[in-house]
Formats: structure tokens, C-alpha cells, sequence
């Protein structure tokens, strides 16, 4: 398998740390606030990577943080009069249930920076007695990047942009402009704090990933673990100051590959909440089903940028009707094992760095070359049951294709108006029981009317929307 690493800037082959064994670790959501494209982007492209790795034949570890304690989180604390555990635990729930609707399967460890303060603790007390961590009269401790010869070694920048350098005023004691805060200090009587030797504070934001990853995970002398993401604007600084103080720290490497996915667009314009377009995944659920947008947004490339827009959206529905369609012929067929040849041209185009648009373009060719099959032998149950298995092994791999296809064509019909057509499918499965044929007819094309096609299988009647 090759991947484009951000360090190396090229692809490169991959060879974990341990022979089929892989450890990832992606930077999550800070939880003040419902999850938006952003993080459905990022949350995708690392699954798409963790079910190919896994396909593959490697034991996967995924470690998915949240960060449940920051200054935006203290702000919501303060404005909504909640506790800190009420504000993070509802939006760590929301979180998750809008990753499950877009069918992202769960991190084996998902770590909060609240719950993995002594292991915070523990590497900020190493660092500043290997003095290359100070702490100021205020309490506030800060990394000293001048020690680091290699910071600058991950993103390949380093600037004195104060705004982009710490989450946190500029304090006067900090030795170099570039020196990023690890635990800061409390500023009043209203900030949430926690006891620590250093002062009653909080820890910086990139201390956190550091410590999860060297409690969770046990690398070798050379790295801590095979892959580190997250999105292309965590690249600098949270990412540099990552690898740096994990650096200094154990004197190893804190990753062995770094991938970053690209930045979401609405309309052609940089998603963000300080422009008014930061569209939230709670939101473009209530416009499209969730299989549907996963279908839209692993589409592109995960290191290109995504536009987001309808027209785009719809065009990539279509893709994924044609194969629930497919599935719609053979849906009362069990599988038996995936074509070879097909399952091997999928790997292989995932293999190179995750490329979906080769993947789509050969589940499109089967689709198109199964469908003449069927036309030609449509009772060949061999091909049938090698279709199923196709469609599984893409619902697997891609986690698209996994509902049951007379379902999935109902998307888009309220409640009230599927009650209204299954009752009349019952009134009319009683009228052809009492061999009723007029009024079954009659019944029939008022289905129709209501835009919805009907059809009689062994299993019962089934419909769909027209």
C-alpha cells in the first residue's frame, strides 16, 4: 500500500510499525458546538482508511480523541449556565450519532483530554525537567521550540503569526514567539480549572494528543505509532507542535506517516463559521439521507479540496441508484464470494493512496457488465450470487450499498404518506386473496398516482418511490 505522506511529500510505501498490525490516531472534535462537513470530511477519510487497511488483512487500532476542555468550551459554559460535563457530553452524543447516521464506524479508543490529565501531567513534568518546558511566575507552562533542532521538520513552515501559534494570549515571559503553552494557568474565578504541581489550570490544546497517544499505544524506539491525521489545517501548528514535544519527550518519532485530508467548500467558498457557511452535518441531514451524503462526500479525493454544493450531490445520487438497482435484481439471492478480479482491481486502487475515483470508476463497470448478464441469463443463479457478494464487499470496503434496496427507493416519502400506501397494499392484497381483480387493479393505479411503484415477489409486495 502507498500513501501520501505530508512529512515526506510524496507517496510513499507502507510498512507499520509491526508486522499486520496498524496503529492510527486522528485529532477529533473540540465539543462545544454540533459537527459540521469538516469533521464528517476528516471522519470519512479515515474510515475509508481503517475498512481498506482492514480489508487488507491488518489488525486496525483507531484512536479517535475528543477535546472536552477549552477556552470556546468555556465560553459555551458561561453562556448556557450548563456544567462542563452537560455541554461536552451532548455534543460528544451528537457527534456520534451523526458519524453512525453517515455510517463511520466507532474509534476502538475515543480518549477525552478531561480524562487523561495525569498522563498530560506526567509528559509536561518530563519536559520541564529535561528543561526544555519552563514554567512562568503565573503558573503557565510553556515549550521552549528553540530546543527542538527539528521543529519545523513536519509542516516544513514555521512563521511568527501569534494568532496562528497558540490558542491563548500572548504571554510576556515566553522566551520565543513560537513557544506554545502546555497547561495554562487559571485566569479568574469563572474559568475551570484543574489541580496540577504546576498551578490550577488546564492543559493546552497540543499537549493532549501527545499524552493519549503515548498512554494508549506502545511503538518502538523510532515512533510511537504507524499513522497520525487529521485535516490539512491541523498540519501547522497543532500538528508541528505535536511532533515536537513528543520528540523532545521520548526522543523518538510520534508518528511514522502523517495524512491530511483537504478543506470542504460550500459553493465554491472555504467552509468557515467566521464567513456564515459552516454547513453542519445535523443539517444536511434533514435534507438527505445519510447514505446518501457519505455516497457525495467520499466521492473526491480525500487530500483535494470538496466543493460542496446540490447539483454535484444529486449527480452522485444517481451513481448510487444504478447500484442499489443492481441489488434490487438479485435481492432475494445470498452471496457466495466476491468476483476476484474485481475485488482484487478495488484493493488495488485504494492501495494507492485511498484513489476512490479508480475504485467508483470499476464498481461502475461492474454494475453496467452485471446488468448485461442478468438481461441475457436472467435465472443464472451463480452470477446472481456473485453480484450479492460484490455489492457486499463494496458495502464493507466503501459503506455504501449496505441497505435493503426497496427501502432505500423510499427515501424522501413522509411517515404519514407510508402508512397511506402500505395500507392500501394491505386492502389490496386482501382484495386479490378475495380474487377481487377490479378493485386490486383499481387499488394499483392509485398507488401509482401517489408517484409510487408497486411489486408482488414471493416475499410480498414491495414499493418503491417513481
Amino acid at each position: 500500500m502507498y500513501l501520501y505522506d505530508s512529512v515526506e511529500r510524496k507517496k510513499v510505501l507502507f510498512e507499520p510499525i509491526f508486522p499486520k498490525k496498524v496503529s492510527i490516531y486522528v485529532c477529533g472534535a473540540t465539543v462545544y458546538d454540533d459537527a459540521h462537513l469538516g469533521h464528517a470530511r476528516s471522519a470519512l477519510s479515515f474510515d475509508i482508511l481503517s475498512r481498506t487497511l482492514k480489508a487488507l488483512g491488518y489488525e486496525v487500532t483507531l484512536c479517535k480523541n475528543f477535546t472536552d476542555i477549552d477556552d470556546k468550551i468555556v465560553k459555551k459554559v458561561r453562556e448556557t449556565g450548563k456544567s462542563l460535563k452537560e455541554i461536552t457530553s451532548y455534543y460528544i452524543d451528537r457527534y456520534l450519532s451523526d458519524m453512525e447516521a453517515l455510517g463511520v464506524k466507532r474509534a476502538d479508543i475515543e480518549p477525552k483530554a478531561t480524562e487523561s490529565l495525569d498522563a498530560i501531567e506526567s509528559l509536561i513534568s518530563k519536559l520541564i525537567e529535561k528543561d526544555i518546558a519552563y514554567i512562568t511566575s503565573s503558573g503557565d507552562v510553556y515549550f521552549d521550540t528553540s530546543k527542538d533542532s527539528k521543529y519545523g521538520k513536519i509542516s516544513h513552515q514555521v512563521v511568527d503569526d501569534s494568532k496562528n501559534i497558540s490558542r491563548i494570549e500572548i504571554d510576556n515571559e515566553k522566551r520565543n514567539i513560537k513557544d506554545f503553552a502546555l497547561w495554562k494557568s487559571c485566569s479568574g474565578d469563572e474559568d475551570i480549572c484543574f489541580s496540577s504541581k504546576f498551578s490550577r489550570g488546564r492543559p493546552g490544546w497540543h499537549i493532549e494528543c501527545s499524552a493519549m497517544i503515548e498512554k494508549h499505544f506502545k511503538g518502538n524506539r523510532e515512533y510511537s505509532i504507524d499513522i497520525h491525521g487529521g485535516g490539512a489545517d491541523l498540519l501547522f501548528p497543532h500538528h508541528e507542535n505535536e511532533a515536537s514535544q513528543s520528540r523532545c519527550a521520548s526522543g523518538h518519532e510520534l508518528a511514522k506517516y502523517w495524512l491530511h485530508n483537504g478543506f470542504v467548500n460550500i459553493n465554491g467558498e472555504k467552509m468557515s463559521k467566521s464567513l456564515g457557511n459552516s454547513f453542519f452535518i445535523k443539517d444536511a441531514l434533514r435534507e438527505y439521507n445519510g447514505e446518501i451524503l457519505r455516497n457525495y462526500l467520499i466521492s473526491v479525493h480525500y487530500r483535494n479540496d470538496f466543493n460542496f454544493n446540490e447539483e454535484d450531490l444529486l449527480i452522485s445520487k444517481k451513481r448510487l441508484d444504478r447500484l442499489y438497482r443492481l441489488k434490487k435484481r438479485v435481492v432475494t439471492t445470498k452471496a457466495s464470494q466476491p468476483n476476484s478480479k474485481f475485488k482484487k482491481n478495488l484493493l488495488n486502487s485504494l492501495s494507492d493512496d485511498l484513489n476512490i475515483s479508480r475504485a467508483l470508476a470499476y464498481i461502475d463497470e461492474m454494475i453496467s457488465n452485471s446488468n448485461d448478464r442478468l438481461d441475457i441469463n436472467p435465472k443464472d443463479k451463480s452470477l446472481k450470487r456473485e453480484i450479492v457478494a460484490n455489492i457486499k464487499f463494496i458495502s464493507e470496503l466503501l459503506g455504501i450499498g449496505r441497505e435493503e434496496p426497496f427501502s432505500y427507493f423510499q427515501i424522501g416519502i413522509d411517515r404519514d404518506l407510508k402508512f397511506k400506501i402500505e395500507d392500501l397494499i394491505s386492502k389490496r392484497d386482501i382484495a386479490k386473496k378475495s380474487r377481487d381483480y377490479i378493485l386490486a387493479d383499481s387499488i394499483r393505479k392509485e398507488i401509482l398516482s401517489l408517484g409510487v411503484s408497486i411489486m408482488d415477489t414471493h416475499n410480498g409486495t414491495v414499493w418503491e418511490k417513481i
